[in-house]
């Protein structure tokens, strides 16, 4: 009797083990790919807010997933223009418009976007003791760039909030500190 309760118990911490690492696995977000950039058009990369041109050669990675959400998820702020002729480049994905850059907005990495599932939902961000509720109108591409319809800017990383000024201002952020800061988010 006791052989079979030792048994039992280490099939069943076997399957308890095996279930948890396949929970980790689900969470990670391993690249998907990579592509080489190309230098853009004179005039074609919008370095407004301080954004990246892609450069001829380099390897950019590439990601179709984003961590998980949780009720306060990790995530890189950056800050982003959407309105016309900015580094945002063309309207926003969730309703094919500008958006002003003194309302609270944000685009986010393509798993988070998660195909337009969050869009004009709003979303909150945390940081520096402060919290703001943002429109999620935009993908931040995570999966393609360096091309006319990303304004030759390298794909985003997986971790992206790309938010209008309005945010960093509601976050109490400096003005000649705006462009990259750790932040939360949730839901989203």
């Amino acid at each position: 009797m006791k052989t079979f309760g030792l048994k039992a118990s280490l099939l069943l911490m076997a399957i308890l083990l095996f279930t948890d690492c396949l929970i980790v696995e689900g969470q990670a977000c391993h690249p998907s790919g990579k592509i080489r950039g190309k230098n853009p058009p004179p005039g074609e990369c919008n370095q407004g807010n301080d954004s990246d041109c892609c450069k001829e050669g380099k390897l950019y990675t590439t990601y179709k997933c984003s961590p998980t959400v949780s009720s306060h998820t990790k995530a890189y702020l950056t800050l982003n223009g959407f309105e016309n002729n900015e580094d945002g480049g063309a309207p926003s994905e969730c309703d094919n418009q500008y958006h002003s850059d003194d309302t609270p907005v944000v685009a986010l990495s393509t798993g988070w976007y998660n195909k337009g599932s969050r869009c004009l939902n709003n979303i909150t961000i945390s940081a520096n003791g402060r919290s703001v509720v943002a429109m999620v109108v935009d993908e931040c591409d995570s999966t393609m760039g360096c091309d006319s319809d990303h304004d030759y800017q390298p794909p985003c990383a997986n971790n992206i909030v790309d938010a209008s000024r309005a945010v960093w201002k509601a976050l109490g952020v400096p003005h000649d500190q705006w462009g990259g800061l750790d932040i939360t988010w949730t839901d989203a």
